[in-house]
C-alpha cells in the first residue's frame, strides 16, 4: 500500500468519527483556470454543496500533484457537510500554467486567488486551510486577506525561514536537501545519502540531479542570518507577516516535526489582534500528525487534524464563535495534555547536571578539571537515529530506542544515577560545554536521552553547534585551535514526563548526519569545501569548566 492509499485510509477513518453529520449534497466538481496578475492561469477545482448557497469555503493551494485525491476526498467530505471547498496547485504544477519556482510566487498568486474568490457570489466566508507546504502558500498571503477571509488553519510550517534551513551554523539537510530532489520540477535518480555527503555541495544538482537549482545554491551558501538572502526579499517579507495578521489563527505543531523551532518563532510573533483569538497546539507526533514515541502510552494523543481542522472552521466559519486564545502542550510519557497561560514556556525551577570525566552525570560539578578526548572523522558520520529535523529518513524521526552510552569511539556519554522522584519538562534544554579542537572549526553534537530502568534509552532532544558560531557573542568569530572555549546549545522546546528510577544520559559527539551536514572540519562556508579532515576534540569538565546540561521543570506537574 503507497502513502497516498494509506493517507485516505487515515482520511475516511477520521472523517468517520466527525460527530457532524452529513447534511448537504455535494455537487459536481468543476475545474476553472484563474487567471493571476501576470496573465498566468491557474487549474483550480471547485466543489460546491447543491443549492445557491452562499456557503462557507475552504481554501487550498498545493505544490503536490500526487497528493490530488487527497484534495478530492478533503471537498467531498467539506461538502456533505455543508461548505464549498476549492483547491489550486501552485504555477508550473500539473495543468496549472507558468514555471515552478518554489516559495517567491506564492504571495501574488495566492493574493490574486482569494481576490477572485472573495468576488464569487457563492462565497459566503472563507477559511484558508494547509499544512507543510500548504501552510506556506497561506503564510505567504496572511496579511493581505480580503474581507471575507475569515481566519486560517496552518499546520507544521513556521515563517523564520532561516531557523528552518539552519542550526547554529550547520544545514538540516535531511529536510531540505531531500525536498530538493524531490521538487526539482524533473525525476531525480540520485541516491539521496550520496547527495547530501557531495562535495562541494553547491554544485549536487547539476552534477547528480541532472539541473541547475538557483534557489538550492541559495540555500546552502546562505549561511548567516545576516546574510543578504535571507534579510532581502521573499523570506524577510514572510518573517515579518505575522505581526500584520489580523484573523484568528490555528498553528498546529508535533514536538518531532522538522518545522517546530520555526513555528514558535512564528507565533511569538503574532499581532495582539490575532493571538487573542488564536490556538497553538503542539503533540506528539511527526511531520505527518503520526505518533513517533515508541515504548510510552498514546491513548490521549488526540492526533486527528481532520477532527480539529474541521471543527475550527465549523465554529468559526458557520457558527460565527471567535474562540478565546488557547495554547495547549502534549506531555510525551503522561499522555496529558495542558493548558498553558503563554509562550515561551516559563519553568519555575531549573536544574543543572554537570559531566564529569568519568561518563557520569552529577548535580554538582567535581573539584577538579577533568577532559574525555575523541577523534572526529567526516568520513565515518554518526547517522541521525531519533530526531526532529528529520523528512527523508522518515523511519528516524521521533523519540527512538538508542544505542548503548558510549557505542562509538567518538560518542562520548554522560549518565546519572537514578532519578527517584518523577518530574516533568516543559520548554528549552541548554548545554554548556567547554571545549577545544585542533581545528579551525568543527561541530559538536548532543543528544539527551531519558534511560528507563530496564536499561532502554529514548532520546528527548537533539542538537548542534559549531565553533564559529556556538559561542557567546562577545567572542571572536574566528577559533585559535588548541584554545578552550564555552560552547551554548539551545535545544528545541519539548513536553515530556520523566519517570521515577530513571537516569538522564548526555551524548556529546560531532556529526548527526543527515540531519545536519557533515562538517569538514575547515572553517567558512560548508557548501562549497571539497575536502576535510579529523579533528580531535576534547571536553572539559569539573568546576573551572562547568559543562552541563540544564533541565527546564514546572513544578506544579511534579508527582511522586
Amino acid at each position: 500500500m503507497d502513502y497516498i492509499q494509506r493517507k485516505l485510509l487515515r482520511l475516511q477513518e477520521e472523517y468517520g468519527r466527525l460527530a457532524e453529520t452529513p447534511s448537504a449534497v455535494a455537487g459536481e466538481k468543476t475545474c476553472v483556470r484563474i487567471k493571476m496578475s501576470d496573465g498566468v492561469q491557474l487549474y483550480t477545482v471547485l466543489q460546491k454543496p447543491v443549492g445557491e448557497g452562499p456557503f462557507p469555503t475552504i481554501l487550498m493551494r498545493s505544490c503536490y500533484l500526487p497528493e490530488e485525491a487527497v484534495y478530492c476526498y478533503h471537498a467531498y467530505e467539506y461538502c456533505i457537510r455543508g461548505f464549498a471547498f476549492v483547491y489550486q496547485f501552485c504555477r508550473g504544477i500539473g495543468e496549472s500554467g507558468g514555471e515552478w519556482v518554489p516559495n517567491v510566487h506564492e504571495r501574488q498568486d495566492g493574493l490574486d486567488t482569494l481576490t477572485w474568490l472573495a468576488k464569487q457570489p457563492w462565497v459566503e466566508s472563507i477559511g484558508y486551510f494547509g499544512c507543510s507546504y500548504l501552510a506556506l502558500t497561506g503564510w505567504s498571503v496572511a496579511d493581505l486577506l480580503p474581507d471575507k477571509v475569515k481566519t486560517m488553519y496552518l499546520t507544521h510550517y513556521g515563517t523564520d525561514r532561516y531557523f528552518s534551513a539552519y542550526s547554529n551554523g550547520c544545514f538540516r539537510q535531511d529536510v531540505l536537501t531531500s525536498w530538493a530532489m524531490e521538487n526539482t520540477g524533473a525525476p531525480v535518480d540520485a541516491d539521496f545519502y550520496e547527495s547530501a555527503a557531495y562535495q562541494p555541495q553547491c554544485e549536487v544538482d547539476e552534477e547528480l540531479w541532472g539541473c541547475r537549482l538557483k534557489w538550492y545554491r541559495d540555500w546552502v551558501t546562505s549561511t548567516k542570518r545576516s546574510d543578504a538572502y535571507w534579510q532581502e526579499g521573499f523570506w524577510a517579507e514572510l518573517e515579518q507577516i505575522p505581526e500584520r495578521v489580523k484573523v484568528p489563527v490555528y498553528l498546529g505543531e508535533g514536538w518531532y516535526d522538522h518545522h517546530l523551532g520555526s513555528a514558535l518563532h512564528t507565533w511569538m510573533r503574532l499581532s495582539p489582534e490575532s493571538r487573542r483569538h488564536s490556538t497553538l497546539r503542539i503533540g506528539g507526533w511527526n511531520h505527518d500528525f503520526e505518533p513517533c514515541i515508541p515504548g510510552r502510552k498514546t491513548e490521549n494523543l488526540q492526533n486527528s487534524d481532520v477532527e480539529s481542522a474541521f471543527y475550527w472552521f465549523d465554529r468559526i466559519l458557520r457558527k460565527k464563535q471567535l474562540p478565546d486564545m488557547q495554547i495547549l502542550t502534549y506531555t510525551i510519557g503522561g499522555d496529558v495534555w495542558r493548558l498553558q497561560e503563554g509562550y515561551p514556556f516559563l519553568p519555575d525551577q531549573s536544574r543543572c547536571f554537570f559531566l564529569d570525566a568519568e561518563g557520569v552525570l552529577k548535580e554538582e560539578p567535581a573539584e577538579e578539571a577533568g577532559v574525555r578526548e575523541y577523534t572526529y572523522d567526516p568520513s565515518h558520520p554518526v547517522r541521525s537515529h531519533g530526531g526532529e529535523a528529520l523528512l527523508y529518513s522518515w523511519d528516524e524521526i521521533g523519540s527512538l530506542t538508542q544505542p548503548p552510552a558510549g557505542w562509538r569511539p567518538d560518542v562520548c556519554s554522560f549518565v546519572s544515577d537514578p532519578l527517584w522522584e518523577a518530574f516533568e519538562l516543559l520548554g528549552a534544554v541548554r548545554v554548556s560545554l567547554w571545549v577545544s579542537s585542533d581545528a579551525e572549526d568543527t561541530a559538536f553534537t548532543v543528544k539527551l536521552m531519558e534511560v528507563m530502568e530496564d536499561g532502554t534509552a529514548y532520546n528527548i532532544r537533539s542538537g548542534v553547534t559549531t565553533l564559529a558560531c556556538g559561542r557567546t557573542a562577545e567572542a571572536a568569530e574566528e577559533y585559535q585551535p588548541g584554545s578552550v572555549v564555552e560552547l551554548k546549545v539551545t535545544l528545541w522546546d519539548i513536553g515530556w514526563q520523566m519517570k521515577g528510577g530513571s537516569r538522564l544520559r548526555l551524548d556529546i559527539s560531532s556529526s548527526d548526519f543527515p540531519q545536519y551536514h557533515i562538517h569538514s572540519n575547515y572553517s567558512g562556508v560548508w557548501s562549497v569545501q571539497t575536502g576535510s579532515k579529523c579533528a580531535r576534540q576534547k571536553i572539559y569538565c569539573g568546576r573551572q569548566y562547568p559543562s552541563c546540561v540544564e533541565l527546564p521543570i514546572f513544578s506544579a506537574y511534579l508527582s511522586k
